[in-house]
């Protein structure tokens, strides 16, 4: 019997336990959000229950309940009420729920004014205010066809679209925008490489990589971008994790047709608690049970450990890697299909890892962090005309390649007075280097059959390194009786690379939000920002025949972001959002060689951007999003979306035309339903333009 069906069974069988027990656990704790600080004496409720607790010395609180589905709801004076949906109580792990609230004001008497004229419901974010939504753990894991990955399970969301490799791609599309123009942020540290058989020089992907167990909430911002991140310009998505058990060992495993998850968490001592887990899938012998040519594999690790240096410090230690294999094999059957999967797919075998230790310290009427990490993304292509493996007569496409950076960035946080700041600084350390071989043949051929222009050759070995670094503030504060909220930050980055890298004033991002309270249902939203992005390191690393780095001269690329919206929340737990937005782009990559802007580029396995590049592309997208969320309420909660959008970018001749991404319109629509003893229906539909 081979290992891998060793390893299924095995973890079947840990998985098939029965328990007599009715009862589970709900643990937690609740902070200050604006100044991170443990509340002491909040009180947690189970809604609808008589089942409650309060928070300890040390903020934390632990619940038994009845296993069943509940909203989860907290409450302290001076602080508004935040309510947690659709948590799952089971007999297995404790769940883990946190609460980070915001005071409503610093005088008692405005207390009372604020409460008997209702605020409302869903916080608004101090530092953006608009174009935000949110998913937690259990949205996630329910969530049909999510297969418990984020990436998938956001395109459910208003904005969010996908590349045409539809359910076998993770490109995520955000306003119109290209791939590679998103952020990923995990716990303070960020991601570069979120999926397994990632496209080098941009962001999709096959499957994510990160392990849905540990994570606690997934926030994406498409506009209005907290100055801390940079070199987002479509999205950043803010993935906070949960701690590990700090009581007793526990863990889970999980089986699917195509891959087995194993995870444990528990105790590292008094003030330290771990979260381990790994996954191996086995898509390999699936598509071989289909007869399909292609032998996708892949393994990833990840963990978090978590350490209370003292009261006011706390230190956490993460990393996330994987391993990926896609090769072909011969099938039973032969069909033009599979024959196109053999010869236009590469050989692909990549590694990656990402990992780091931030260090919270609370501070006076605030707190400072400070991560360092280091990620690295190994990546080899090989393909054939022949698609045979080995046979260097045929070879059209060899890529060896790394990408390395080192990272430090730190930011100080404070709440005083209503006024809450942050400013910071960030530096990095990159290498890039790669072996490329890349074979152009020409699809022009005249009446006889013959080709016109014949094969195009590049080949080249480069290495760079070089500094990236930069600095942001950001300023934010309810004004006239807490109805307007104003939030302004300011941000420029510069590196060492590009030919005026070095100018801070080439890469100065203003962004200005505002949020104003109509009344205690209706929000009235609006911003207006430039936000920068770094090219790829494919781009810059690129030599031509005489060995030079023609590249040097390109621009950090530009989009300008203006939108509109409203918010309308007639209950807890309902919520209508419509926002209109427009985004303008200037200094975007365009091919030399083809003319075309290498925004329409990164649907596909490979790699983009080892070519001749000039940044005088030009782009703009539009639209509008409609939105409705109904939270668990009565066994039913429900998610519809609508998006108009338009993405039109320029090539060589400067004309403006539908990009890759010109969707026009993107529907989604999630229906799920609670039954009794835990069993639940789901539902989902959606469609793309």
């Amino acid at each position: 019997m081979k290992f891998k069906q060793i390893i299924l069974i095995t973890l079947f069988l840990i998985n098939l336990k029965f328990q007599a027990q009715n009862t589970g656990v709900i643990r937690g704790n609740v902070k200050d959000k604006n100044i991170q600080e443990s509340i002491i004496g909040a009180v947690i409720v189970i809604d609808g229950t008589s089942i409650a607790a309060t928070t300890d010395a040390e903020g934390n609180y632990k619940i038994n309940a009845p296993i069943g589905t509940y909203n989860i709801k907290t409450s302290y004076i001076g602080f508004e009420t935040q309510i947690k949906y659709n948590i799952s109580v089971t007999t297995g792990n404790a769940q883990v729920v946190n609460f980070e609230i915001d005071p409503i004001s610093n005088s008692l008497n405005e207390v009372a004014v604020v409460y008997e004229k209702g605020k409302s419901a869903v916080a608004t974010d101090m530092i953006t205010p608009l174009s935000v939504q949110q998913l937690t753990t259990e949205e996630i894991k329910s969530n049909p066809g999510g297969n418990f990955d984020v990436s998938k399970v956001v395109q459910t969301l208003p904005g969010v679209g996908g590349s045409s490799g539809g359910a076998s791609r993770n490109d995520i599309i955000i306003r119109g925008g290209a791939p590679n123009e998103n952020v990923y942020y995990v716990d303070g540290i960020e991601i570069p490489v979120l999926n397994h058989f990632q496209t080098q020089g941009s962001s999709g992907g096959a499957q994510g990589i990160l392990n849905v167990s540990f994570i606690e909430d997934v926030k994406l911002s498409s506009s209005a971008f907290d100055a801390k991140y940079d070199n987002a310009v479509a999205s950043t998505f803010i993935i906070k994790q949960r701690q590990g058990n700090p009581e007793k060992i526990s863990g889970n495993a999980r089986v699917s047709f195509t891959e087995s998850a194993l995870t444990v968490e528990g105790p590292l001592g008094k003030k330290t608690n771990y979260l381990m887990s790994v996954r191996q899938s086995y898509l390999d012998f699936l598509f071989a049970a289909i007869d399909l040519p292609i032998r996708p594999n892949f393994t990833d690790a990840q963990y978090k450990i978590t350490t209370q240096l003292n009261e006011k410090t706390t230190l956490t230690a993460l990393g996330v890697g994987a391993i990926d294999e896609f090769s072909f094999a011969k099938t039973k059957n032969s069909s033009l299909e599979n024959e196109y999967f053999r010869r236009s797919l590469p050989f692909i075998n990549q590694w990656n890892y990402t990992t780091g230790f931030t260090l919270k310290r609370l501070i006076n009427k605030g707190y400072v962090n400070i991560a360092l990490s280091r990620n690295m993304f190994n990546n080899e292509l090989d393909r054939f005309e022949d698609a045979k493996n080995g046979d260097e007569t045929k070879r059209n496409l060899k890529i060896r390649s790394q990408e390395m950076e080192n990272k430090l960035r730190i930011d100080v946080n404070k709440y005083i007075n209503g006024w809450k700041f942050s400013y910071g600084i960030m530096a990095q350390f990159v290498k890039y280097n790669t072996d490329l071989y890349n074979k152009l043949s020409s699809v022009i051929i005249d009446s006889l059959g013959n080709q016109l222009i014949p094969p195009v050759e590049i080949k080249f070995k480069s290495a760079i390194e070089f500094f990236k670094y930069g600095a942001f503030s950001q300023v934010a504060k309810n004004i006239f009786n807490q109805k307007l909220l104003v939030s302004f930050g300011l941000r420029s980055d510069m590196n060492s690379f590009l030919s005026d890298g070095n100018n801070p004033i080439n890469s100065l991002s203003p962004r200005l939000s505002f949020a104003y309270h109509l009344n205690k249902k209706i929000d009235l939203t609006a911003s207006i920002g430039r936000y920068y992005k770094i090219p790829t390191y494919t781009t810059m690393g690129y030599k031509n025949e005489k060995s030079e780095y023609i590249n040097k001269s390109m621009k950090y690329i530009q989009s300008n972001h203006l939108v509109l919206g409203t918010q309308y929340l007639p209950n807890e737990a309902l919520r209508f959002t419509f926002e209109g937005f427009y985004k303008q782009y200037s200094n975007y990559p365009i091919s030399i060689s083809n003319g075309s802007s290498l925004a329409n580029q990164g649907g596909d396995f490979g790699s983009i951007g080892s070519e001749a590049i000039t940044s005088i592309g030009e782009g703009k997208t539009y639209g509008f999003e409609f939105f409705v969320q109904q939270k668990l309420l009565k066994r039913l909660f429900y998610v519809v979306s609508y998006t108009f959008v338009r993405s039109l970018y320029s090539g060589l001749d400067g004309q403006l035309t539908a990009s890759s991404w010109d969707n026009q319109h993107l529907v989604s629509s999630t229906l799920g339903y609670k039954f009794k003893k835990e069993w639940s229906l789901g539902l989902k539909y959606r469609f793309a333009g």
